[in-house]
């Protein structure tokens, strides 16, 4: 090996080094999206869930509102 193999060795080593530092951040930063998006999607599927056992869990009565609103129309009937 002579003294311009050495130098372009010591070139793409150096290239290489800062690509590394170059795409390194960027790598570390997709996977931290990643873990992050995962995070979230599985506290909205948590979440959802909660909803879920609420609902499946509430009484069918009706709320005062339906109650007003039923009244209202039995009385149009009558009236008619």
């Amino acid at each position: 090996m002579n003294a311009n193999h050495i130098e372009a060795l010591i070139g793409m080593l150096a290239v290489a080094g800062l690509f590394a530092v170059m795409v390194l951040p960027a790598l570390i930063g997709i996977a931290h999206e990643r873990r992050v998006d995962r995070e979230i999607r599985e506290a909205q599927d948590r979440f959802r869930e909660k909803e879920d056992q609420k609902s499946s869990s509430r009484s069918t009565v009706p709320s005062t509102a339906t109650w007003y609103a039923e009244g209202r129309r039995s009385k149009k009937l009558v009236s008619s």
